[in-house]
């Protein structure tokens, strides 16, 4: 199995290296609910999308610094982009759908960022930025799409196998895959025994339909908590293949689910996290009996509830 990695430990092992002056090395906390809790919420930036945002903005040259870049996010990989070129120097564009929250679109500006609308949904606005960079010369950080910004979120699976030993499973929540891609391609090839299970809202179950089918498809779509993972796949996606060599089993979950999961962790660790955190919350504690007397690990991979969802999270307090 090691084989099949063979480039990506290097290439993750390598952010590491680069980036670890630059991010949070975030806990890896036992909690009550019987896993392990890795706090990516405590990242800079509020999320994990700082990790890749930071390695893509570390490897780019002079030239292309000097040019800036174009991102398409509406919310965590913005601001993370945002903040990562604010702190070399860097203009960065930011192409948003009409699904954006205001605050969101406000903490990317606040970053310095330039915002652009583009389309109804992140795809959309995914696909306007990605024609926007090609017609500028200038750099485009996909959200997932790249090598680079998937070696970074690896970085994650680095402390973790640092952190704990002999872990049984790891519970990541899925959007576009960079976050499971990374951390399943490092943990596979140091630890190929942990299972990674792949997380996501029965609402919006795209990459796990995508992998189903073993192609990109269109998958309909329902509103839900998990903002940030919602949105559809662009076509060739390098995480189509990758997610579906390091993900061994897949789980979804309610929006009611999702809800209560905030609040858990809310009441019991007293953290607040992002719908997109409480999938994998919420997945585990569906599955926990699988797990007694395991080591399995949760990873909350940010804390920005838009007001929104924070007005529905009051009202079942």
């Amino acid at each position: 199995m090691q084989s099949s990695f063979a480039p990506w430990p290097d290439r993750i092992l390598a952010a590491h290296e680069r980036i670890r002056s630059i991010i949070r090395e975030t806990p890896l906390e036992q909690s009550s609910l019987g896993a392990f809790l890795k706090l990516e919420h405590l990242q800079h930036t509020g999320s994990f999308k700082f990790r890749g945002a930071s390695n893509k903005i570390s490897v780019l040259t002079p030239e292309q610094a000097a040019r800036g870049v174009i991102t398409a996010s509406n919310g965590n990989h913005g601001l993370g982009v945002a903040a990562a070129a604010q702190s070399r120097g860097i203009d960065a564009e930011v192409y948003v759908s009409a699904q954006v929250s205001p605050a969101k679109l406000q903490r990317m500006e606040q970053r310095g960022a330039r915002i652009r609308p583009a389309g109804d949904n992140p795809l959309d606005a995914e696909l306007a930025a990605r024609r926007a960079a090609e017609e500028s010369g200038k750099v485009f950080i996909s959200p997932y799409n790249d090598a680079d910004v998937i070696a970074g979120q690896g970085t994650i699976g680095v402390e973790l196998h640092r952190q704990l030993a002999n872990m049984d499973a790891v519970f990541v929540t899925v959007g576009g895959g960079g976050l499971i891609g990374g951390i399943g391609a490092y943990l596979k090839s140091v630890s190929p025994e942990t299972e990674i299970v792949g997380c996501w809202p029965e609402n919006s179950p795209v990459l796990q339909q995508c992998i189903q089918a073993g192609r990109v498809i269109d998958v309909p779509e329902q509103p839900t908590l998990s903002e940030s993972t919602a949105g559809g796949l662009e076509p060739e996606s390098i995480t189509l293949d990758l997610c579906k060599n390091v993900i061994d089993r897949c789980a979804l979950v309610s929006e009611a689910e999702i809800l209560t999961s905030m609040r858990l962790i809310l009441e019991t660790e007293h953290w607040l996290i992002e719908g997109a955190a409480a999938v994998a919350v919420a997945a585990f504690l569906k599955e926990a009996h699988r797990y007694e007397s395991s080591r399995a690990v949760v990873v909350l991979c940010g804390r920005n509830v838009s007001p929104a969802v924070l007005l529905r999270l009051q009202d079942v307090i």
